[in-house]
């Protein structure tokens, strides 16, 4: 009898134990492990792909579309005893058996970007009024104006294409570099508006009382360089090569794939590759210091680096980003930010590839 009293007790446990879910504790564990591994794979993903295009190999992104994790927990027990009629030789017995199974089985959609969808979210320039939109919340202009922008009111960034890599007017690099001198100042501040209709963008900017000289000179050289009004406190922002008048603010923005190939031609390749013709020549600093051009350096070597912000294999080797390099790992971030930028409409939610993690 007692142990049927202990099997009994065991039985009434594990059911106990069975009706509660065990959904909810999985949530902030799942949350947190899918979230840094979504971020991690975007990461070496786009430095893959900013290391191929050096190579003239064609950027290949997959999205993970949809993430359903299933679990599944099933338990048993068996008992069982007898009493059997007294005699010398009788006596109670009883068994005892269990059994559990907890099956863990997430599905993990991929859909890889190609025709209409590649061309709208890499061949497209960006919006001019998000890129502005970015300086707004407090991001340095210099760095998303030398990442986003290819001309402003005549005056031409760095460019790449297969014939090489052309400098940047040092009119434009001054610029960004006044741009920044002001924001940082923050006596000067900017507002981007536009109508219901959403087809005129204007840049309003107000000063502070208190706005210093220096940084009155720098505004000055700034709307000198830029062919801006002296005066005008309101501009018109424009999708175009050239402003019709002292008071449009004339911008040519990239598309994603032009940024990226900029930030390939600041890929440091090896050699080898460069003199054997497997890889382009990088950009040249000339007449103006390397920091002052450079807004990332991507490193590359034989051994795979140990302090490394974003590493991946490629040919060979190991190219990374070093995690105490603070500019190259917020023009990096900022290179992220430019994918959410550059979303033009709503992703398809019918995966084309479905891969079940056994």
């Amino acid at each position: 009898m007692r142990y049927l009293l202990l099997s009994a007790t065991a039985l009434g446990v594990l059911l106990t134990s069975g009706c509660r879910s065990i959904g909810p504790g999985t949530v902030p564990r799942d949350r947190l492990d899918y979230s840094t591994s979504i971020s991690e794979s975007w990461k070496r993903q786009t430095l893959l792909n900013i290391v191929k295009l050096r190579y003239f190999d064609p950027p290949i992104f997959v999205d993970v579309g949809q993430i359903v994790a299933g679990y599944s927990l099933e338990t048993g027990l068996t008992a069982g005893g007898s009493l059997p009629e007294t005699s010398s030789f009788g006596g109670s017995t009883a068994t005892l058996g269990g059994s559990a199974r907890f099956t863990d089985r997430p599905t993990i959609t991929y859909s890889p970007l190609t025709g209409n969808k590649f061309i709208k979210a890499l061949m497209t320039p960006l919006p001019p009024d998000s890129v502005f939109f970015t300086v707004q919340s407090g991001y340095p202009a210099d760095a998303v104006f030398a990442a986003a922008v290819g001309t402003m009111n005549g005056l031409k960034n760095q460019e790449s294409n297969l014939t090489g890599v052309s400098a940047p007017d040092p009119e434009f690099v001054r610029a960004l570099e006044l741009l920044r001198k002001i924001q940082l100042s923050g006596a000067v501040g900017m507002r981007v508006e536009q109508d219901l209709q959403k087809r005129v963008t204007t840049i309003v900017t107000f000063s502070s009382r208190d706005i210093s000289e220096k940084t009155l000179a720098d505004l000055r050289e700034l709307r000198q360089l830029l062919h801006l009004n002296p005066e005008a406190n309101e501009l018109k922002l424009v999708f175009s090569a050239t402003a019709a008048n002292d008071r449009e603010l004339a911008i040519l923005t990239r598309p994603l794939l032009a940024i990226m190939n900029t930030l390939a031609t600041l890929v440091d390749v090896p050699k080898e590759h460069v003199t054997d013709g497997r890889a382009t020549p990088g950009f040249t600093f000339t007449g103006v210091p390397e920091d002052a051009q450079r807004p990332i350096r991507i490193r590359s070597s034989k051994e795979k680096p140990t302090d490394a912000y974003v590493a991946v294999p490629y040919r060979d080797h190991w190219f990374w980003i070093d995690d105490r390099d603070i500019k190259s790992k917020r023009t990096f971030a900022f290179m992220m930010l430019l994918f959410t930028l550059s979303e033009t409409g709503e992703k398809d939610n019918l995966p084309l590839i479905t891969i079940p993690a056994q």
